[in-house]
């Protein structure tokens, strides 16, 4: 089996919040020798994502923090997208992250898409809510991505906890967090693809 290499991407708007201490937890079950990147998306520069694939002319080149986060990307075996449940979806940072995608898939390679199949995807979600299935919209987009990717699916590890460091009284996230990222992640399919 070859070596893997995560990326957590932090998208929350509050440093150290719930749901990065949840991922944190799930990420010490790995096995010491796994390399581990961690980046917080709200410290990054990365402007809002402008569709330029129908204008004349060449798209900007990346530069910066877009190009940081597209080399982390492609260095990454799996990749963690670790955001708090915002309005029954990612948080803007993390969907900025995945709109940027949409360029990538087209420039500076058009080969992004093939490079990312095989690939894992995976969600670590910390919601006020104890009701999970309020958790679906996020659920299924980052499935969803994955499926249109090529790319494995690994689930979502979700828990409650809406004041700072209530998600560490969360027992059944805890149990959940122990076993997470051990699990043999699918290849994600999209429901109509199954029939």
């Amino acid at each position: 089996m070859a070596a893997r290499s995560f990326l957590f991407l932090l998208g929350s708007a509050r440093s150290q919040g719930n749901t990065e201490l949840l991922a944190r937890a799930a990420a010490e079950q790995l096995p010491g020798d796994t390399e581990q990147r961690w980046l917080d998306l709200a410290q990054l520069r990365l402007p809002d994502y402008h569709d330029g694939r129908h204008a004349a002319g060449p798209w900007p080149q990346e530069e910066g923090d877009e190009a940081l986060l597209r080399d982390a990307t492609l260095a990454a075996t799996d990749i963690v997208i670790a955001s708090p449940l915002y309005w029954y979806s990612v948080s803007s940072y993390a969907k900025r992250y995945l709109d940027y995608w949409s360029k990538w898939l087209a420039t500076p390679d058009p080969g992004f898409k093939a490079k990312m199949a095989g690939r894992t995807l995976w969600g670590v979600t910390a919601m006020a809510h104890r009701e999970e299935v309020v958790a679906e919209p996020l659920v299924l987009t980052l499935h969803h991505t994955a499926a249109y990717m090529g790319m494995r699916f690994g689930g979502v590890l979700l828990g409650n906890g809406s004041r700072p460091g209530q998600i560490l009284a969360d027992e059944q996230a805890a149990t959940r967090a122990k076993t997470f990222f051990a699990r043999e992640a699918p290849l994600a399919r999209f429901p109509y693809d199954e029939q």
